[in-house]
């Protein structure tokens, strides 16, 4: 009985503790017990094997929002987590909550500056994609989502082009320096000619990821004073 008791404790405490992690979300970053922050000073963030501090507008107790270096659409940004895990299932609960949770948060921000009316959530719609694998067409090998602001004509006529795109994997961060030396992935569509999508210069995504985060800030969503800094 003892030990059955123990069990029902350990689940109920792990459960209160995911159910805080969701609601703290809800709350502003300043009366959150679990900081989000849009300061990056003394920090190196990798996405695989490289350095993208200086395009992180968004970090968490354990993921981050990264400016895209060839974004297919306006907005087209990726949540990852800070550790690099290279596929969904290595990450633990916590670290998966955290990283959907910002997805959620970040799609509030883009929202507000790509949807056709920025104080309705339904005036516009999102891509959210995760390419779990080679075989999905994953060709960094770090967890990332793709969160996409979409509205209507933004493809043309063809809405689902958006996929085939998404399936060459060249709007990652760091895609082309990748291409050098990654496996070529599995299970792409056939491949569209977007030679005309022109790689963002890092001065252009400083001042995106700037934009990102003056816009956060100004929503609560995040602080320019990271938790520790608080203390």
């Amino acid at each position: 009985m003892s030990q059955f008791l123990q069990r029902l404790s350990h689940h109920s405490d792990l459960l209160a503790s995911r159910l805080a992690l969701f609601r703290s979300f809800g709350k502003p970053s300043f009366v959150r017990g679990v900081m989000t922050s849009t300061n990056t000073d003394g920090m190196t963030i990798k996405f695989g094997p490289f350095e993208v501090t200086k395009q992180v507008f968004l970090t968490t107790p354990h993921s981050y929002g990264l400016v895209n270096l060839k974004p297919l659409l306006p907005g087209h940004v990726l949540i990852c987590p800070l550790k690099p895990h290279k596929r969904l299932l290595d990450m633990s609960p916590a670290e998966t909550a955290d990283l959907f949770a910002t997805v959620q948060q970040v799609q509030k921000l883009l929202a507000k500056l790509y949807f056709p009316d920025p104080s309705d959530l339904m005036s516009g719609s999102f891509t959210v994609a995760l390419q779990d694998g080679a075989e999905a067409g994953q060709t960094i090998p770090h967890v990332h989502v793709h969160v996409i602001p979409r509205k209507k004509g933004d493809m043309g006529e063809a809405m689902d082009e958006i996929y085939v795109h998404l399936s060459s994997e060249e709007a990652n961060v760091g895609g082309a320096l990748w291409d050098q030396q990654r496996p070529r992935p599995a299970g792409r569509m056939p491949r569209i000619e977007d030679a005309e999508r022109n790689a963002q210069t890092m001065d252009q995504m400083i001042e995106e990821a700037g934009k990102y985060k003056t816009l956060l800030e100004e929503m609560g969503i995040a602080s320019s004073v990271r938790g520790s800094e608080r203390l």
